[in-house]
Formats: structure tokens, sequence, C-alpha cells
């Protein structure tokens, strides 16, 4: 499957010839395991991070119970804080990895240096702000009108496709926290998801399997985001199959 290829390209570019160029050098390489905050609701954000590789993050809405509901997963297509606001605005949500790997890093001040100093950046984060905000809309409307396995299944594909991974390290009970759902109701999705040949399922592991199986069982909503993207920005989104 092709799978971010465009957008890889277009990215490596705008490194070596906007970031890289007007920032002196300033954006570094970040490691981060699986459940790093990168910041909480509050705090002032004072970076921003393009994950590389199998290392997405979870934006998560904190609820006063205690749970954190998912509205957002960010991948190779995109990037965390200092999206839209310039200077080092609070966090409205959590954001947090969902599977370690490495990101690069830059500071907000040298970020809005390089986006003064190019035009081609600003429009960049712009559109992709857009498509960030398409996003959010499409999973209010996913979690109040598709069944839960639709919204699994939805989930899996999106994971796999910002990632490139088959094997995702997550585990029922988190899925079902992100998702919003409860955990008996998840397992017996995840059973039958099992049952089919879709998935497989291992200690804090969910492998999937059979991609297109997973895609017939899916909602609209992961390929109506992925056509957005391609729509606003000519590919930096997964290309290829989207379910």
């Amino acid at each position: 499957m092709q799978i971010y290829e465009t957008g890889l390209r277009r990215r490596r570019a705008l490194d070596q010839q906007d970031l890289r160029q007007h920032r002196g050098g300033r954006v570094v390489e970040f490691a981060a395991p699986a459940g790093t905050l990168l910041h909480e609701p509050g705090d002032a954000v004072r970076y921003a991070y393009f994950p590389r590789g199998s290392a997405p993050v979870s934006y998560r809405v904190v609820l006063r119970d205690g749970r954190a509901i998912e509205s957002a997963l960010i991948g190779r297509e995109g990037a965390i804080g200092g999206i839209v606001g310039q200077g080092r605005l609070p966090a409205y949500a959590r954001a947090e990895v969902q599977l370690g790997g490495s990101f690069f890093r830059i500071d907000l001040n040298h970020l809005e240096e390089a986006k003064e100093r190019s035009l081609t950046l600003r429009h960049l984060f712009a559109r992709y702000a857009d498509c960030l905000m398409a996003q959010v809309f499409q999973s209010v409307a996913c979690s109040a009108a598709h069944s839960i396995e639709q919204r699994t299944a939805r989930w899996l594909l999106a994971a796999t496709e910002r990632t490139g991974a088959e094997n995702l390290t997550v585990t029922q009970e988190q899925l079902a926290t992100m998702l919003g759902v409860g955990r008996s109701y998840l397992s017996r999705v995840i059973h039958e998801l099992r049952r089919r040949g879709v998935i497989e399922t291992r200690r804090s592991r969910l492998a999937v399997r059979n991609p297109e199986g997973l895609r017939s069982l899916a909602c609209e909503c992961n390929k109506a985001v992925s056509r957005h993207f391609n729509d606003v920005l000519e590919g930096v989104y997964p290309a290829g199959k989207t379910g």
C-alpha cells in the first residue's frame, strides 16, 4: 500500500528549504516512549512536534471524572503544538504519545520566525489547521452516529495509515477510554474482529492482519477526512487506499 509518500517528500523539502534554512539548525530530534505527555490542559505550549515514522500523538479531552477521550490522532502527516496561535498559548487538550518513536521538535518562537520568513510555511500551517479542524468535526459526528464496531475499525485504520505500522501498542482498556466506550463493549467488538481474521491480539498490542476486511467494517469517517486532507494539502495525507 502506498502510504504518505507524497506527504513525506513535501515534509523533507520543507525541512531542508524552509525550516533548516531559516532557523539555523534549531530543529532537534526528540525521542519519546508511549505514554509521554507533550502537554496537559492549561500548560504553556512551548514546542511544536513533528512525528516521524510510527509515533502518532493522541489529542485527548480530559473530563472531570478523569477519563481522557480522544478528539484527534496526529501522525506523520501533521504536527502538534503551535498550529494556529502565535507564542506560548495555553493548551486546551492533553497531547499524549500513542506509540513510542522519534519526532522533530522546534521551539515555537523559532517556528514563528521561520513562518515570518517563509510564505510556504505560513500557507502550509494555515491549510493544516483547516485539516485538523475537519478531523475534529468528523470525530464528533462519528461518535454520535456510528457503532462501536465501526468506530473501532476506523481508529485502527487511522492509526495504521498515520504510522505505516500494523502492530499497534495499545491495550483494549486504553482504546475503550479513548473511544469513550465501556471496556466490556469493546472487548466484544475486538473478539468479533479477531474471529473474522482482520486483527490479532497480543499482550498490550493489536495487530491489523486484513486491512481490506477492516476497511469494509469501518464507517466512512476516515475516508472523508483523508479526502479533505488531499483536497487541501494535495497529498500530505496518506495516498492510496483509505477506509
